[in-house]
């Protein structure tokens, strides 16, 4: 039997209203060990600034889409301003799932977030593979899970041989991935943080 992971902090269920609240923040990514946790501190604070209040002349965009079955890649991608974020997928079984990509640029232009995931909680499709990119900006952090927080549920994340992370990308490991997918969470540094 697996040992139990540690408990988390519960914040609401993953509604419109609560991906703006605070409580969203501690679900939004683990570090991807490419840095320290204390700057771990200063992504979520800076985070904040995303969910909380996004510049008004571009704020964070929400959009639907189906993740559709039948073993072809698609493909679903949203811009906002400088930043892209494209989510590629391959999935089986099931009918089409109603999922949200949603974008946002944080008020000092620092970071960019990307969040992909079925509102519903768990997936039930196989995904045979997956694949999230971000253009113009780096990953900082990022996190896959096999469940997403709903309904006093919390997030499963995959475990880390699942998936890998490079400075553009969160995708499915050949031959480690076990198939099910129902969020992905990315917040990247954009170039201006490197001036």
């Amino acid at each position: 039997m697996a040992a139990a992971a540690p408990a988390e902090r519960q914040g609401p269920a993953l509604t419109p209203p609560a991906r703006r609240s605070a409580g969203f923040l501690p679900k939004m990514a683990a570090p991807s060990g490419r840095s320290g946790r204390g700057l771990w501190g200063a992504v979520v604070a800076a985070a904040a600034l995303l969910c909380l209040g996004a510049r008004a002349a571009e704020g964070p965009s929400t959009a639907e889409f189906d993740v559709r079955p039948g073993g072809e890649v698609h493909s679903f991608s949203r811009s906002l301003g400088d930043y892209t974020c494209t989510f590629t997928y391959s999935a089986q079984g099931g009918t089409n799932e109603q999922w949200q990509m949603n974008i946002g640029v944080s008020e000092d232009n620092l970071l960019f977030s990307c969040s992909v995931w079925r509102p519903q909680g768990k997936s039930y499709l196989f995904f045979t593979q997956f694949k999230a990119e971000v253009k113009g900006a780096k990953i900082e952090h990022a996190m896959a899970y096999s469940q997403a927080a709903v309904g006093g549920q919390s997030d499963v994340p995959l475990k880390q041989e699942e998936f890998e992370i490079t400075e553009t990308t969160v995708s499915h490991r050949e031959g480690k991935f076990r198939f099910e997918l129902s969020k992905l969470m990315i917040v990247a540094k954009t170039p201006r943080d490197e001036l």
